[in-house]
């Protein structure tokens, strides 16, 4: 079940209150993600199966997903990363900083 408008914003404000930026918000997102999402999970990327396999914080980038797929490799923002089915423990949170960022 997705969070509600309200539940978003509670969750956004939960993870900048002692932030002071933009960078400051974000990297608080990084760590309340971090602490929170049950990695590694599966999804689908542009129509095949791949595994997320971190979250990082990249200068430049914002939040990206670490993928794998057999031995290949790639980085997705977290933005652009499809919702998984079910959705792993924690995942309101990247709903959350999806919210933040719009």
């Amino acid at each position: 079940m997705r969070p509600s408008t309200t539940e978003l914003d509670a969750m956004v404000e939960e993870a900048i209150v002692d932030a002071y930026d933009e960078y400051d918000q974000l990297t608080a997102f990084h760590a309340v993600i971090e602490d929170h999402l049950a990695l590694p999970f599966d999804t689908t990327v542009l129509g095949v199966a791949a595994t997320v396999t971190a979250i990082e914080l990249r200068p430049g980038h914002g939040l990206v997903a670490l993928c794998r797929r057999g031995r290949y490799r790639q980085a997705i923002g977290v933005l652009d990363l499809p919702r998984p089915e079910p959705a792993p423990e924690g995942w309101a949170w990247v709903e959350a900083y999806r919210h933040w960022a719009s």
